[in-house]
């Protein structure tokens, strides 16, 4: 059994005679992020959990509460989904408040940037749509306050912007102490640090300060801490942002966007225009580099096929290949010896005109035809969504024979396709199903079945 989490809730317990705990995703403070199964509904969700002491950490359990009411105030596909909240009393006598969350599968953004900086068509769509979320969380009246590449999720239907945690309303007070108290330093635009209302602009800085993070792999300026933040007095313009290829209207919009002023900032909505426009002139006017690169692998992809074909037909007992077959790879080949292209004239009957000399097949042999282990490997083999269903159909089977519970299969069949979507690595897939088989939820006979289909996507996906 795993160990428990604090206030010690542990995999396997029932939350609020609902949600089945069963694996914690992600810990920040005194909360924790489940990976849980709604059995009301029979859908897995996420579960963000604050508990404590009965009547103590109101505070904690105000603000997961606001969490829970700004989000679904907020209705944006690219934006967290709330499904419920409630406050209970757990089985250890505690009492917990808690936030249950459309359950997304995906990377963070800073994992991506941690691997250096994206190329500025990427860094732009991903702001862009962050922008948007931000515009419609800004017409409703809230303030994200946290906007950092920590809180961007990156799943197969794109960038998701997470925890609104200490989200606030459009003129709420900061309060003297928030700022040191409420979101990550880097990003905290200059007017919070003293204790103004909460404004859209300080959420515009924040994903300033993420654009150029993702377009140069660093914050625009070095101070990591509050206190170094506190003690810099930043005079002139903000830094400039450099990247390969990187339009100057990305550019002008990142600088003001990092504007010290709030009011020199642009609208979310201005924002997202303004980058959606950047890409769209991007794609109507493809780089010389591309077009070229392009058809490099294009020919190298066709030389490669061919010698390939040269080569198996060349084996030994085989005999060769006719010149036509062979098209141009014999010139390919350095210090080959050109096969002749003319063929000798045949031997006819007189009147019919029909070819004496050869078999008929011989006589084929010049038409191009398709390799044959292409065709053998076409017709054998499933295609990928073929494969995808074979795998959810074998759980499908156990389930409905009672072999696995229905938490267990919607889990395979979200980490499959959540792993064939993003990230085409099985990797994850191969350990849920040993995770699985090791707590006991997955038949010995089932996993040996499920890992033997598993097979068949990855070669589905290589090919």
């Amino acid at each position: 059994m795993s160990p428990p989490e604090p206030g010690g809730l542990r995999a396997g317990e029932v939350l609020a005679r609902r949600y089945l705990l069963l694996e914690p995703i992600a810990r920040g403070g005194m909360s924790v992020i489940w990976r849980a199964f709604d059995q009301s509904l029979q859908r897995l969700v996420a579960v963000k959990l604050l508990d404590g002491e009965i009547g103590a950490d109101r505070g904690g359990r105000e603000l997961i509460r606001r969490e829970a009411r700004a989000t679904a105030r907020l209705i944006h596909p690219d934006a967290i989904e709330v499904y419920d909240y409630g406050e209970t009393v757990t089985s250890h006598g505690r009492l917990a408040a808690y936030v249950v969350m459309r359950l997304l599968e995906g990377r963070p953004l800073s994992d991506r940037i941690s691997q250096g900086p994206l190329p500025w068509a990427e860094a732009a769509l991903i702001a862009a749509r962050l922008a948007n979320v931000l515009a419609a969380a800004h017409g409703r009246g809230i303030v994200h306050r946290d906007v950092t590449a920590e809180n961007v999720l990156l799943t197969a239907d794109g960038a998701k912007l997470l925890d609104f945690g200490i989200a606030a309303f459009i003129g709420e007070e900061e309060g003297e102490d928030r700022a040191s108290d409420y979101g990550t330093p880097p990003y905290v635009a200059p007017e919070r640090l003293t204790g103004m209302t909460a404004d859209p602009a300080s959420d515009v800085y924040a994903l300033g300060v993420l654009l150029f993070e993702m377009l140069t792999g660093g914050t625009p300026y070095p101070e990591r801490t509050w206190e170094e933040i506190e003690n810099v007095r930043r005079v002139g313009p903000p830094p400039a942002v450099c990247a390969p290829g990187l339009p100057s209207e990305v550019a002008a919009l990142c600088r003001d966007c990092l504007s010290h002023g709030p009011e020199a900032r642009p609208k979310a909505q201005k924002l997202a225009d303004g980058l959606a426009a950047a890409l769209a002139g991007a794609r109507t006017a493809p780089s010389a580099v591309v077009m070229r690169w392009t058809a490099v692998a294009a020919a190298t992809a066709l030389v490669a096929g061919v010698l390939a074909w040269h080569q198996i037909n060349a084996a030994p007992g085989r005999r060769p290949p006719p010149a036509a077959a062979l098209g141009t790879a014999s010139a390919l080949a350095p210090g080959a010896t050109p096969v002749p292209t003319a063929r000798p004239t045949p031997a006819t009957t007189p009147g019919r005109g029909r070819d004496l000399s050869t078999p008929q097949a011989d006589r084929t042999e010049a038409t191009p035809r398709t390799p044959p282990w292409v065709k053998v490997i076409r017709s054998s083999m499933p295609s990928l969504s073929q494969s995808v269903r074979r795998f959810n159909a074998l759980l499908a089977e156990s389930e409905d024979r009672g072999g696995i519970r229905p938490d267990v299969a919607l889990d395979l069949r979200q980490v499959l396709a959540n792993s064939v979507c993003c990230s085409r690595d099985l990797a994850s897939v191969r350990e849920k199903i040993a995770d699985r088989h090791r707590e006991g939820s997955l038949p010995g006979e089932l996993r040996v079945a499920l890992e033997s289909q598993l097979q068949l996507v990855a070669i589905a996906l290589a090919g």
